[in-house]
């Protein structure tokens, strides 16, 4: 049988475009999209608000204007959207661009809410940061402002229509990574909003709380929910015993809000820094992956025997776990019934360490750090609440410990490394990959081959095919006598594609899906760099941040979940075994179809 081979792009030698920019002949690959991403290639940037690389080019906001010979006329043209073509001769700093550009700034600026210094945003604002650029030192025109009221009755994300530039970034973000189709252009003219349909509350929305679009926002149009002076309060309570819990993502993250770089494991730093700030105990809710690992890994073996719905999610993230709620009802018996590790640390405070130290649950506060604003949303879900207790009481992000290190005063560089507290501080490996796409899986496996296999497995520690970012990873392993087949999706838009699949017939036994780009290392709590607009960099430091967390795994003594010496402890002296009743009461739920009302706010 003749057969042919299509030779793909990738194959194929690149082509270089030959232009004039600001009278110097350059070469840019054949691919690049536009003028603006051309300039960059060659060393001369182009400022821009609107445009986000490979997600969002409207040409809207004009900040980004050039000068293009046409015809021996020179026009000014929106880069971000102009093609790139032989020949094109190209002026970026002309005295008419720049006036051009502080002219079109101006004009948002005399619509925008100026209230810089209050502003969540302030040394971190695009919109701050353009104006200083450009040397915008005064607005020489005066327009009419929106006075809308600010939507923050839900526990996780702020909108501020006052300060939005409509942009359409958090649109594009919502629609093209996502899927979740949130936002689009409401009402008309001066009145336009980028909003949710009825520029309903975020709650009431199909927002998944994800806070992608957080992280592309260039102003404070969006922002977290704080809950900053809440937690002041808390510790400075004497009657209070404050706890504290920090993500695996965070100990690779949060040394960024202090010009460290990206993806420096700063963990005893961050340790340093809590007890400086006043917490009583600072565990690791890494210890609590540890035990999410040994309870689901019993689960997929159970299920694997018939006793539950295959194939088995994972329900770690609670951005995915809304998304499947609101747009894959059927699949919400999938769902592990394993709370998050996040629940489960604060469930195990409030009941086992309670215990253990003769305190009254009433007096325990649970504050957890996390990379995620969606964790804020699931604090507050009715579900996770253990013996009448709420499990967690305030989520603080990334960026929200951030400022209060900096508002505590302390020199978050400079601190000497500490250790967590124990018993609850201990975590393996295993517990630190969870922060990124691919580790729950690979965790999870690690304990389900010991479990079945009983064996050392020295060889089997590592499985390559669950790391990197590709939106889709799929693999099949032998698990004793059995093949499973396993896939780990990261970002709702691969959720849903992965799904769809599932829904036409294809059969999975296991699944492990993350609601934010990356996983943790990419959650919408993280920090934001107003120099990363683009998708290239931005999937940069998502690596960085996912390498770190590897080299902690790299670094563990023990690297397996279910040989975490304080999680054997806990289940000799508290739960039993796994998926004992006792550990079903306090570590697991179950999920179900959303009321579309808006969860109360913690506290």
């Amino acid at each position: 049988m003749e057969t042919s081979t299509v030779e793909s792009p990738n194959d194929q030698e690149e082509k270089e475009i030959k232009l004039w920019i600001n009278n110097r002949e350059v070469s840019v690959p054949g691919d690049t999209p536009n003028l603006l991403e051309a300039s960059r290639l060659v060393g001369m940037d182009i400022p821009s608000l609107c445009y986000l690389q490979d997600i969002n080019a409207a040409g809207s906001c004009r900040i980004c204007l050039v000068e293009v010979e046409s015809g021996g006329r020179r026009n000014l043209q929106a880069s971000c959207v102009y093609p790139v073509q032989e020949g094109l001769r190209v002026y970026t700093n002309t005295p008419r661009v720049r006036r051009a550009r502080k002219r079109m700034l101006e004009l948002l600026l005399s619509e925008h809410d100026l209230d810089c210094i209050n502003c969540i945003k302030n040394r971190n604002c695009e919109l701050q940061k353009l104006a200083d650029d450009l040397g915008v030192r005064k607005i020489r025109l005066t327009g009419e402002r929106l006075n809308l009221p600010v939507q923050n009755k839900n526990p996780f994300i702020v909108r501020n229509y006052n300060k939005c530039i409509k942009c359409r970034r958090c649109e594009a973000v919502c629609k093209k990574i996502q899927g979740v189709n949130v936002y689009s252009a409401q009402k008309r003219g001066f009145n336009t909003v980028i909003a949710p349909a009825f520029m309903r509350d975020m709650a009431e929305s199909d927002c998944i709380a994800c806070g992608q679009c957080l992280q592309v926002c260039p102003t404070a149009a969006l922002a977290e929910r704080e809950y900053i002076q809440e937690v002041w309060d808390a510790i400075e309570d004497p009657e209070k015993i404050v706890v504290v819990q920090t993500a695996p993502a965070a100990q690779v993250s949060l040394g960024e809000m202090f010009g460290m770089p990206v993806g420096t494991v700063v963990t005893g730093k961050m340790v340093s820094a809590l007890r400086s700030i006043g917490f009583d105990y600072v565990f690791s809710t890494a210890f609590a992956a540890d035990l999410t690992v040994v309870e689901e890994a019993h689960e997929l073996l159970e299920r694997l025997e018939g006793k539950g719905k295959l194939p088995l999610i994972s329900s770690c993230s609670p951005g995915w776990v809304r998304y499947c709620e609101r747009f894959f009802p059927e699949f919400v018996e999938n769902l592990s019934t394993c709370k998050s590790p996040q629940e489960m640390l604060g469930a195990l405070v409030k009941t086992y360490f309670a215990e253990k130290n003769h305190f009254n649950p009433g007096n325990l506060v649970v504050v957890a750090v996390m990379p995620c604003t969606a964790k804020k949303y699931e604090a507050a879900r009715p579900e996770m609440v253990t013996r009448g207790t709420r499990d967690v009481d305030y989520v603080l992000t990334v960026r929200e410990l951030g400022r209060m290190i900096r508002e505590a005063g302390i020199n978050f560089t400079a601190l000497p490394e500490d250790d967590f507290d124990q018993p609850l501080g201990i975590a393996t490996g295993a517990g630190a990959i969870f922060g990124a796409t691919g580790g729950v899986m690979e965790a999870a496996i690690r304990t389900a081959f010991a479990l079945v296999e009983d064996k050392e497995m020295q060889g089997r520690i590592e499985f390559e095919s669950f790391r990197g970012l590709k939106g889709i990873k799929e693999a099949t392993v032998v698990l004793g006598e059995r093949n499973i087949r396993l896939a780990v999706a990261h970002g709702t838009r691969n959720a849903r594609r992965l799904l769809e699949r599932v829904k036409a017939g294809e059969k999975f036994d296991f699944i492990e899906i993350m609601g934010c780009p990356g996983g943790c290392v990419g959650g919408g709590g993280q920090p934001i760099s107003v120099e990363q607009r683009s998708r290239k960099k931005i999937e940069e430091v998502r690596r960085k941040r996912a390498r770190a967390l590897y080299s902690i795994d790299l670094t563990q003594k023990i690297r397996r979940a279910h040989e975490n010496p304080a999680v054997k402890k806990l289940y000799e002296e508290f739960l039993g075994e796994p998926l004992s009743k006792k550990a079903k009461d306090i570590l697991h739920v179950k999920y179900g179809r959303v009321q579309r009302q808006p969860p109360q706010l913690l506290h």
